[in-house]
């Protein structure tokens, strides 16, 4: 199985190892066109040493070793937790019940042609665009980030909320593009406005609003931009400006 794949990135967390692999090109005539074109596929990896790892439902290709599989319904125990992990899936597009893999063994998750990124949380959190979430360490917390103003919600593209990770310990996003192609913008009591849904993670003591791109209603329609994501504050901001190229909008056929 080695000669299949090569190990693109791993990290070692406290009881896991988290390692992306990339597929050799598959000889599939249909897929030829997206791997000529530089697409390959994907896979995500857990090593498990008498650790545990969450994941979201219907994320498993197989799983190796002495591993047992529990349902995780989150956000505490009993009727409470999940009602609250109900709500939270509806509202981040996240699933209900997130499946728990115990023990010593390797976790194979489902391959894929899109990209996944590893992220190390050190006592922090994260915000994260609605289906990002993809596996972490029992360590870490899924939950809700509501935004904070109507403007953000209604305009911003989000909707009313997003993704929260925190804690400490390992997570897998899934990303819409290539890792390489994502800026790390750190902001320090800065503003940074965005002409699209291409910020995709963010951290620190940033807040989240939509602005108009003039200040006033007919400078933002001459402007061309209308409505920009805005972040304000301290901490740092991850956007991918190749976004609209591999997603390009879908436009309604004339009738």
């Amino acid at each position: 199985m080695s000669q299949m794949f090569d190990v693109i990135e791993s990290i070692q967390g406290a009881a896991a190892r988290f390692e992306i692999l990339r597929y050799k090109p598959l000889q599939v005539a249909s897929l030829y066109s997206a791997q000529k074109a530089g697409s390959r596929l994907h896979q995500v990896r857990v090593v498990l040493q008498n650790g545990s790892v969450i994941t979201e439902a219907g994320a498993l290709s197989f799983a190796k070793g002495h591993i047992t599989a529990d349902n995780n319904v989150g956000g505490g125990k009993g009727a409470a937790g999940l009602l609250k992990n109900i709500a939270s899936s509806m509202l981040t597009q996240e699933s209900t019940f997130k499946p728990s893999y115990t023990g010593s063994g390797e976790v194979y998750l489902e391959p894929s042609f899109d990209h996944f990124l590893l992220y190390q949380l050190n006592n922090e959190e994260i915000i994260v665009d609605k289906g990002m979430f993809v596996a972490c360490e029992s360590s870490v917390s899924v939950g809700v980030a509501a935004q904070k103003s109507i403007s953000a919600a209604l305009k911003g593209g989000e909707g009313l909320f997003q993704t929260s990770l925190k804690g400490y310990g390992l997570v897998v996003l899934q990303s819409p593009v290539p890792a390489h192609e994502i800026m790390k913008l750190q902001l320090n009591n800065e503003r940074l406005q965005v002409d699209g849904n291409f910020a995709i993670l963010r951290n620190g003591n940033i807040s989240f609003t939509v602005e108009r791109s003039a200040k006033s209603i007919v400078g933002s329609m001459t402007s061309g931009e209308g409505y920009l994501q805005t972040f304000t504050g301290t901490g740092s901001v991850w956007v991918a400006p190749t976004f609209p190229i591999y997603h390009p909008p879908v436009v309604p056929p004339r009738a």
